[in-house]
């Protein structure tokens, strides 16, 4: 098989495996994934109330992503996957070698989510130049107050500064590359969604909505939007629920794992924590943990009874609405 047929090939098989699982209730895996999440490190500068590492209740350690590492994983995967998202938890421009990453796999479309507040002119030439495809910037408000509700010691200037850095360097040099205006909806800026929704449009950028993760339900009240539609939880009976009916399958356990900056595989962008340890590819290949006895288990879980694990209870996949998890 040529290698131009490798990835839409592996794709097809993927996906056959996961409707073969979805349907019998039967682990079959096929193929490899189709997309990839990197976590370049865990560290961010915010401090942001309701994410596991802003907050400080992360509880596994913190650290930046191996370059020899990140080849490995990359050499063994570039011939399957299509996207690669390199971030998770944590502001990947913090990672002190983060642009060796985007020269890596310049065949395989890259996306990068940032707070914004990395922007300088050096690193927006650097960004447009690179093979990167899309850079995601999250702007959660237009003043500094209602920013700042969020993203606990962010400075709004530095990031509009360096959204027009990017926008600047776009211009200088033609790219081509894909912005996108990320806005996280509670209760504090909801107000302002038309407003940076123009703003975006202004700056040629797309504009997404996120719904908000709540860890602790007390706070609930504080941060839930007023419109419904906004938010990803339900109130019945006195007590908020995940508004998604969970389905007992997952296309993410076929699709798209995530690597954390020391190794580990974790099954899903949910497993923040990285709960649900696959494997450790400082040992193993990927390959070997993709087809391994843990993840197998593991998706027997999902298959049999998605709702008893926990990750799965502020889960937004198989969730029918109009905005982003």
């Amino acid at each position: 098989m040529t290698g131009k047929f490798v990835k839409p090939v592996n794709a097809v098989i993927a996906g056959y495996s996961y409707i073969k699982s979805s349907l019998t209730g039967n682990v079959s895996v096929a193929g490899m994934p189709a997309a990839l999440s990197v976590e370049l490190t865990n560290h961010c500068n915010l401090h942001c109330p309701e994410c596991l590492s802003g907050s400080g209740l992360m509880k596994r350690g913190r650290g930046y992503m191996d370059t020899g590492l990140f080849r490995r994983v990359m050499s063994e995967l570039r011939p399957y996957i299509f996207n690669l998202n390199l971030y998770f938890q944590g502001e990947p421009m913090l990672h002190p070698q983060f642009f060796s990453f985007l020269e890596n796999c310049p065949e395989v479309r890259k996306t990068v989510s940032t707070n914004g507040h990395f922007l300088s002119e050096e690193n927006t030439e650097k960004l447009v130049r690179s093979t990167l495809s899309k850079l995601v910037i999250s702007l959660d408000g237009l003043d500094q107050e209602t920013y700042s509700k969020y993203r606990k010691e962010g400075n709004l200037n530095a990031v509009l500064n360096g959204i027009k850095n990017i926008t600047s360097a776009k211009d200088k040099y033609g790219s081509n590359l894909e912005l996108e205006i990320q806005f996280l909806v509670s209760r504090n800026n909801e107000h302002q969604i038309a407003e940076v929704k123009r703003f975006a449009h202004e700056i040629n950028a797309s504009f997404k909505l996120k719904s908000m993760q709540i860890r602790d339900k007390r706070d609930m009240e504080y941060w839930l939007p007023s419109g419904k539609k906004f938010s990803r939880y339900k109130k019945i009976d006195g007590y908020y629920v995940i508004r998604n009916s969970m389905p007992d399958r997952c296309a993410r356990l076929w699709f798209n794992p995530v690597i954390t900056w020391d190794g580990k595989v974790v099954p899903c962008c949910f497993d923040k924590d990285a709960e649900h340890v696959m494997g450790d590819l400082n040992r193993d290949s990927f390959r070997d943990i993709w087809n391994g006895t843990r993840y197998r288990i593991f998706r027997k879980s999902i298959l049999s009874g998605r709702y008893m694990t926990e990750i799965c209870r502020n889960c937004t996949s198989g969730m029918k609405w109009g905005i982003n998890h």
